[in-house]
């Protein structure tokens, strides 16, 4: 067993990397800059050290590898030391695919939008099918208690970013993975600060398409035209496609004409594969985005031998992932959520599944443009109609935003404001709700702790 210092060990990935490490007999520390819930409780529940900051006396002089997170670049404190040192060094996708992914069947879940919601419902059908899969999830899954375990079973699922690897690695982690299934959820511009243009980021889904073998399967978006375009490039695996408004081998209908409002909100609905309806799906999860992602998961089970209609049935206890659509409380008659937001179309889809359940009660929405593509400005010009949904807009413009986001605010459906800090933003907000309001925090961010924050100060 290795002692290992984990740097960027507060990233959802690399603090999966560290409980995967942990559970295999590793001794395991590391350090991050900014160190906050959930990721930061699930380390020090696994009595992971977790020091601030990439101080070069931050790494224990006798850790035998350091795992370097792709938020470091050449010129940080740690990254020149280590290199100075001639310590060795390693990528936290290579080191999964070296230590974790051997002998496993891996079931890659990639795509701009719904990656982690995704993997954890595939994860999810799998144990309820009594696989018992391991897994590594970008967030940490309700039904698990965490982002990552080896399991014990055939099938390893991973969340596939397509955000490069390392400072030294300047391929997309999923090239790592080597999959046996691999979903294609969808495919937009993202990652400005990586990508120049979409064509770039379809070179890398081909090189994930490269990688899937003959006897594997590609779970593939088909309303997804840029996808589409990928697969032109060369496909050497069956495909099976999945989707709403075309012709697809996995769909959804509306399991009654009189339940239309269920399948509206994405509450509920039959399951069909390949023309034969398997049953009805009824869960908690709003939104038409998340019954595409349930239709991919399905899809996937079905790829490894799931007898899909049988699984069905559990949908009615998944409790998904922290910080997507999380309710963390409700005060004064209003009703507050967390969730993980960074790009435009998954803003506009989670607020349509959010107006489908809570009909005309007014949607506030609190937003923290935090991804580096929204902090380039790179969606500035997608944000406001992607918010239409909403009624009321606090947008946190701190001074470093490098975009006017009063162009954003003027070109509201609704009423939008800005504010200049997390105590300014906490203050407009408690201007402006009232009884009967959902209050949704976007942020992929730790937003300085201001959902739990306003839910105190509505409890007073």
């Amino acid at each position: 067993m290795l002692k290992l210092h984990i740097l960027g060990i507060a990233g959802t990935f690399m603090g999966g990397v560290a409980a995967l490490a942990r559970e295999l007999g590793h001794e395991v520390e590391g350090s991050d800059q900014a160190v906050y819930p959930p990721m930061s409780t699930q380390l020090e529940t696994l009595g992971i050290a977790l020091r601030q900051g990439y101080l070069p006396d931050n790494i224990s002089a006798d850790c035998e590898s350091i795992v370097v997170g792709n938020a470091l670049s050449r010129g940080n404190p740690a990254v020149e030391q280590v290199l100075d040192d001639g310590r060795a060094y390693t990528s936290g996708a290579q080191w999964l695919s070296q230590h974790v992914l051997p002998g496993r069947d891996t079931l890659a879940v990639a795509g701009t939008h719904g990656k982690t919601t995704t993997t954890t419902i595939l994860t999810f059908l799998l144990e309820a099918a009594g696989r018992a899969p391991g897994f590594l999830i970008g967030g940490v899954a309700e039904d698990f208690g965490a982002s990552a375990r080896i399991g014990s079973g055939r099938e390893f699922v991973v969340e596939a970013d397509e955000y490069d690897t390392a400072f030294f690695d300047k391929r997309s982690k999923f090239v790592h993975y080597r999959p046996l299934v691999a979903i294609l959820n969808n495919l937009e511009y993202d990652h400005a600060d990586i990508f120049p243009d979409v064509a770039s980021i379809q070179r890398q889904f081909h090189h994930l398409v490269r990688t899937v073998p003959r006897r594997g399967r590609l779970i593939v978006n088909g309303e997804d035209r840029h996808l589409a375009q990928v697969l032109e490039m060369g496909c050497w695996t069956p495909v099976e496609t999945f989707g709403l408004d075309v012709a697809a081998s996995v769909t959804a209908q509306p399991f009654n004409w009189t339940a239309r409002l269920l399948v509206d909100d994405g509450s509920a609905f039959v399951v069909i594969h390949d023309g034969v309806e398997l049953g009805e799906l009824r869960w908690s999860l709003l939104g038409r985005h998340n019954v595409m992602n349930a239709l991919a998961s399905l899809a996937c089970a079905h790829a490894v031998g799931v007898d899909v209609a049988a699984v069905l049935p559990a949908f009615a206890a998944f409790r998904s992932v922290k910080r997507r659509m999380e309710v963390i409380g409700a005060s004064a008659g209003i009703t507050i959520y967390d969730d993980f937001a960074h790009h435009p179309t998954a803003i506009a889809t989670t607020l349509a599944g959010l107006r489908a359940r809570v009909g005309d009660a007014r949607i506030v929405v609190a937003m923290e443009p935090r991804s580096n593509s929204m902090r380039l400005g790179a969606h500035a010009d997608a944000l406001a109609p992607s918010l239409d949904g909403a009624d009321v807009v606090v947008f946190l413009h701190r001074p470093e935003l490098a975009w006017d986001a009063g162009k954003v605010v003027a070109g509201l459906r609704g009423e939008g404001v800005t504010a200049s800090d997390a105590d300014a933003l906490l203050a407009a907000l408690g201007e402006r709700v009232r009884a009967g309001d959902h209050v949704v925090f976007m942020s992929n961010g730790g937003f300085d702790g201001a959902p739990r924050r306003f839910l105190a100060q509505l409890t007073g």
